[in-house]
């Protein structure tokens, strides 16, 4: 119990920070149709922009600044890039922002230098708020826990309560329908692929301190993203989220399980000094997510609550 409860915590905490991350994939996949491989690079992007801002403001400047500026990005990516390679359809979409990761990657190395940055928590939150089982828990992860939750209440009633909403998701099944109505269907879609650049980059500005701020994050992250997505639902932000959280719960768990095979199957003659018998529970929580992915393929190919196939 002493390790069990604080780890069900943190692999909440994660997976509210890998729902973060997706929900901006979501969003622009429901929306646009568009599978952005550079997702995770416009993450990176918000981390490296907030500890940017923090060297001259504070960390709640950079908390705002930092997404708008990562949404500025996209939707200048979208504007002079994407929209060119739209009418090719989704295979130049791939090729582009898959293109454009490795581009962001270089230009992040080139500005900010190959190495990690010493990007901080901010002193404001850099206490305990309580103990569990003995162990201190640090305030800055009841802070993420929060921002996540009011950016899944705040998406939601965007999508599903306003006009804005509305029209978004209209724009995607009738744009000439919408076009013919007044509203200028490539500024919305701009707007969208903006914000869902935004929200990554909110994930980025939350996780970059919590986890580390290195040229390496996008790739670290990239493909958990889109397992997530996938799991989930593509399109579906209810699945994403759930998603995230089993995920995050999984691996967090798989981690503080240090139990090798032989331990347990060796009541079936599996010794724990062979090969198979010494591999521990916690050495295969790297390859959760993507087992999860193979399975979830095979027996509901349109995810947990998406309503597409592969």
């Amino acid at each position: 119990m002493e390790t069990f409860v604080p780890s069900l915590l943190n692999g909440v905490i994660y997976g509210l920070l890998l729902f973060m991350l997706s929900s901006g994939l979501t969003l622009i996949f429901s929306m646009m149709g568009v599978l952005n491989f550079a997702h995770a690079s416009f993450y990176m992007l918000g981390a490296y922009f907030a500890y940017t801002i923090t060297q001259s403001t504070n960390f709640w400047f950079a908390l705002i600044l930092a997404p708008i500026l990562a949404g500025l990005v996209g939707a200048g990516v979208e504007k002079w890039g994407l929209r060119k390679v739209h009418a090719n359809g989704h295979v130049a979409e791939l090729l582009f922002t898959f293109g454009l990761a490795y581009l962001i990657d270089e230009i992040v190395k080139i500005i900010w230098g190959r190495n990690a940055v010493n990007y901080r928590i901010p002193e404001a939150l850099d206490f305990t708020i309580f103990r569990l089982y003995g162990s201190d828990y640090p305030a800055y992860r009841i802070f993420m826990l929060f921002v996540a939750i009011s950016m899944l209440v705040a998406l939601w009633f965007l999508l599903k309560k306003t006009r804005a909403g509305l029209i978004i998701q209209a724009a995607l099944t009738h744009p000439h329908m919408v076009g013919h109505l007044g509203h200028n269907v490539p500024r919305i879609f701009m707007t969208v692929f903006g914000a869902g650049c935004a929200l990554a980059g909110l994930a980025g500005v939350i996780g970059g301190n919590y986890l580390v701020t290195e040229p390496s994050m996008a790739v670290l992250m990239g493909p958990i993203v889109f397992v997530v997505v996938v799991v989930g639902g593509m399109g579906s932000l209810e699945g994403a989220f759930i998603a995230s959280i089993l995920l995050g719960l999984l691996q967090t768990l798989a981690i503080s399980v240090d139990t090798t095979f032989g331990e347990i199957f060796g009541f079936l003659g599996l010794s724990g000094t062979s090969e198979v018998g010494s591999i521990s529970i916690a050495s295969l929580a790297p390859m959760i997510p993507f087992l999860m992915l193979v399975l979830i393929l095979m027996i509901r190919p349109r995810g947990l609550m998406g309503d597409r196939e592969f």
